[in-house]
């Protein structure tokens, strides 16, 4: 109906689904969908080696729920229905995603309008031996993002960094709209034209923790991590994750010496911020 009225001018429709987030309640067919023993349990269920007293949390917002364990960790079985849960959750929403495609292909719509899928934040499942979101970690930092624009190539992947404040600039040059000088993005429209080409060095987002903030930046190898005091910005504690080897972040190699002269090159980086990161 809206997308109906909608169709002889230009719009904007920002459409927002809320799953999955908690409770994991979607209608029975989508818990179907899942073999209950066959769901998988996360593969590094513990703390990183080395990792700080500001690194995790309790996960409240999980415990808040009917059934779920006050404190301690979560046991297997509660832990593969949540699971199972979730999945279930996404492929209901998939399919609300499904219909709203399905109308602008049925109004006409689907050659010139631009598509966004975006998720605000990455979510734990039991990695770390934690839930929800609420950490500098790359599984609550890595969101999803596809994109569908016209006369761009269908079915392309990047490696390259992007960050929210990419999306503003991005949509702009798709819809031909002239760009305010103030934006701190970047249009990450040239990567839909060629998704290996060099791209920004460095994204950054930031979550704090008891009396300090967490800022955390992702470059192509590494993620780096400074505790800050929020009253001094003295650093309280560092993290360092090595993508090319330690892609799930259960090692923090901050104090190893082998990674000294990659610290002393992130840090400036982390100190220019988004300015220097592109």
């Amino acid at each position: 109906g809206e997308l109906n009225r909608l169709k002889h001018q230009p719009f904007f429709m920002a459409q927002g689904f809320h799953k999955p987030h908690l409770p994991f309640n979607a209608p029975q067919k989508y818990w179907d969908l899942y073999t209950p023993e066959s769901v998988p349990l996360a593969e590094n269920p513990y703390a990183p080696e080395g990792s700080t007293e500001f690194s995790l949390t309790s996960f409240g917002e999980l415990r808040g729920y009917f059934g779920m364990p006050q404190e301690g960790p979560v046991p297997d079985e509660l832990a593969r229905k949540l699971v199972h849960g979730y999945a279930a959750c996404v492929s209901y929403m998939d399919a609300q995603v499904g219909r709203v495609l399905a109308e602008l292909e049925r109004l006409g719509l689907d050659k010139n309008t631009v598509v966004v899928l975006w998720g605000d934040h990455g979510w734990k499942l039991g990695e770390h031996g934690s839930w929800c979101k609420h950490t500098n970690f790359e599984i609550d930092a890595h969101a999803p993002m596809l994109i569908r624009a016209p006369e761009m190539k269908a079915g392309q992947r990047t490696a390259a960094l992007s960050e929210f404040v990419d999306m503003y600039p991005s949509l702009c040059e798709l819809c031909e709209i002239e760009l305010p000088g103030h934006l701190e993005g970047k249009s990450f429209v040239p990567l839909l034209e060629d998704p290996d080409r060099t791209w920004k060095r460095a994204a950054f987002s930031q979550y704090p923790r008891r009396g300090v903030m967490g800022y955390t930046m992702r470059t192509n190898r590494f993620r780096y991590t400074e505790w800050q005091d929020r009253q001094t910005g003295e650093v309280k504690a560092r993290e360092l994750y090595d993508h090319s080897r330690d892609a799930q972040e259960n090692v923090n190699a901050v104090e190893k010496d082998t990674y000294v002269n990659a610290i002393r090159e992130l840090e400036p980086l982390m100190k220019a911020g988004w300015q220097g990161g592109v």
